[in-house]
């Protein structure tokens, strides 16, 4: 990585650290409580993030820590949700692990066109020896299947599970554009592509409206909620390493 990235690399992460807690972290911490224990304890939560690692693009960005975080908050939105459409008990506690599933499947076609599509396709591959029915598995799929931006999917209306999974899924995985996509997201795409200083700063603007344009696009009533906060967060952040990326561009001391 350059001398400007490298910079700009640290000062993202003091900017994000220097971020309020955002309100879904104080306000479902229980809800993410009992997501967490789920993912570190679940038996075939446990066996699945192994079998999913050689899928997982954690030079990209998009592995390990990408889909533990996108698990986890999905498993506490659809206890939020769930809750919220009279679904209880072990029914909902099998919903919460369903999410789990969706989280860390996700993005195993990332670097692939049509990478959501082609995701639920080897995720059905991958969750065949598992000891689940047909029916979970085409939740899981449809979920995958629908969660990235900007695609004009048949909306669900008539499956309320498949609703709350996929709005679930979505909604954690846009979380990640907010400070996430500052701290670690950017650079390590940045670093994969090897672009140079002056191509991301060319990028740049055109990044910061991809993110902007998340916002109303929150799938679940605790998206809704929450994740605005998070975007804003992330475009506060954008724009000041954005400035400070033409700052540095532009100083000898920092040319390529």
């Amino acid at each position: 990585m350059n001398k400007v990235l490298t910079e700009l690399k640290k000062e993202a992460k003091a900017l994000a650290a220097g971020q309020p807690v955002p309100a879904f972290y104080r306000e479902m911490e229980s809800k993410l409580t009992f997501a967490r224990e789920m993912f570190f304890d679940h038996p075939l939560v446990i066996r699945l993030q192994e079998d999913v690692l050689p899928f997982l693009y954690d030079e990209y960005a998009h592995g390990v820590y990408h889909s533990k975080k996108v698990a986890i908050e999905a498993g506490a939105i659809v206890l939020q949700e769930g809750e919220g459409e009279n679904i209880l008990g072990d029914e909902l506690r099998d919903l919460v692990l369903l999410a789990q599933f969706c989280g860390l499947l996700h993005d195993c076609c990332r670097l692939e066109a049509e990478h959501a599509k082609r995701g639920a396709e080897t995720a059905l591959v991958i969750l065949n020896n598992f000891p689940l029915s047909e029916r979970d598995k085409h939740l899981i799929t449809g979920a995958i299947a629908r969660h990235e931006a900007f695609k004009n999917d048949e909306p669900v209306t008539d499956d309320v599970k498949l609703k709350i999974l996929s709005g679930a899924l979505y909604d954690a995985d846009k979380f990640r554009w907010g400070p996430d996509n500052f701290s670690t997201t950017l650079w390590e795409i940045c670093d994969y592509e090897d672009w140079s200083t002056d191509e991301i700063v060319v990028k740049f603007p055109k990044g910061l409206e991809i993110i902007k344009s998340i916002e109303p696009t929150f799938r679940t009533s605790t998206g809704k909620k929450y994740g605005p906060e998070m975007i804003h967060q992330g475009l506060e952040i954008g724009t000041q390493l954005y400035k400070r990326l033409l700052e540095l561009s532009n100083d000898p001391a920092y040319k390529e």
